[in-house]
């Protein structure tokens, strides 16, 4: 089966183009380069993985309950919607939800993937491309591994979200080399793994909390490398350049703030376009959840220098302002923990499930 079978409502084209901007850059140095980048494209390297190996895709996923999403956390929790419905179609609620949430994860890695990929092009650094052409294969990986979620378990998908589009066009269009960084590596992949961190730390479910753990140890190094190489650069900007960022980065988390509310589920649900957004609006998971999406962001924004006037009274005006002083490093190092943290439980499971298979083996030996 087509994935244009699969979605809710069909995207209008098949393809989306973007005239491509900017320069290719090529450097001739080739034995220099900052020795936090190089370690960084070292450490890239030895931590690639096989999707298909290390997630156990034999675990069942129930369509209907993807992620154990507890009825207070529905949108329409509370509602007369709610009330009129069966819990079927509070089942079928639910894989509209996930499908919707993991399409647009599958959506924003591949549009990584391209911004990856840019940056290979158009980065002036050659340990900027090295690190770059480390992560291209990352955000593919991820692609792959979402696009397979949303076919083999929930068979569904929806086209990406307005926001996310205009956000990662108006990335790609800008010819400064970059945009790509401040737009996919701060703001998109900044909030992704805000969202991925929320789902993966309150599922019960092992196979999407695998999947998101194991993304998200891939991501923490995407983020390190974002910082390092724009905070390099920001420092050489004059005041009016670092404005114009800044600028980008305010509009970019106003699309965000407004991306992830899920009303085109709601209107495939036979509610109106408007009533579906006030009541996004007016739930309490989704103005918690806005919050949290911004822990990444935030500090990232302030580490790399983009922190003028104007861009910390949008912060206040979106109630965010305070996250810039949370601890980056330490999120991060805890992202990459837990996805060790899962290997080793999945590797001791099948330690004992050898182990008691040869004890198996022994014992009717003896006995025959």
């Amino acid at each position: 089966m087509s994935t244009h079978e699969l979605y809710t409502n069909g995207p209008v084209a098949p393809n989306w183009q973007i005239p491509a901007a900017g320069s290719a850059r090529f450097s001739w140095e080739y034995d220099d380069g900052r020795d936090r980048l190089l370690a960084l494209y070292q450490k890239g390297k030895d931590k690639q993985w096989d999707g298909a190996k290390r997630i156990d895709w034999s675990l069942e996923v129930d369509p209907y309950d993807p992620l154990g999403t507890p009825d207070e956390a529905m949108t329409l929790y509370g509602t007369p919607y709610w009330d009129r419905m069966t819990d079927r179609d509070k089942g079928e609620l639910r894989k509209h939800y996930t499908a919707w949430q993991f399409s647009q994860f599958l959506h924003g890695e591949q549009g990584a993937m391209v911004c990856a990929a840019r940056i290979v092009e158009s980065a002036p650094d050659l340990d900027a491309k090295f690190y770059s052409a480390t992560q291209t294969m990352d955000e593919a990986r991820h692609a792959e591994i979402y696009g397979r979620f949303l076919h083999e378990k929930l068979g569904m998908l929806y086209p990406i979200n307005d926001n996310l589009q205009a956000l990662l066009g108006d990335t790609l269009r800008d010819s400064r080399w970059d945009m790509p960084y401040l737009g996919m590596q701060v703001l998109i992949e900044g909030l992704a793994l805000a969202a991925f961190g929320m789902i993966r730390d309150t599922t019960n479910k092992p196979l999407p909390k695998q999947i998101l753990a194991y993304v998200m140890q891939d991501e923490a190094r995407h983020v390190a490398f974002g910082r390092m190489a724009l905070r390099d650069y920001y420092r050489q900007l004059t005041d009016a350049e670092r404005r114009e960022r800044e600028e980008f980065v305010i509009e970019g988390c106003y699309l965000m703030r407004d991306r992830l509310r899920g009303v085109e589920v709601l209107e495939n649900f036979g509610i109106p376009k408007k009533e579906a957004e006030q009541l996004s609006e007016n739930s309490e998971f989704l103005q918690l959840f806005r919050q949290l999406l911004f822990s990444r962001i935030v500090p990232c924004v302030k580490d790399i220098g983009l922190w003028g006037e104007r861009l910390q009274k949008a912060y206040v005006d979106m109630g965010v302002f305070e996250m810039g002083n949370s601890n980056l490093d330490l999120l991060m190092t805890q992202d990459e923990e837990i996805a060790e943290q899962l290997d080793k439980e999945r590797f001791a499971q099948e330690e004992l499930a050898r182990v008691s298979e040869v004890e198996s083996a022994i014992a009717e030996g003896a006995q025959s």
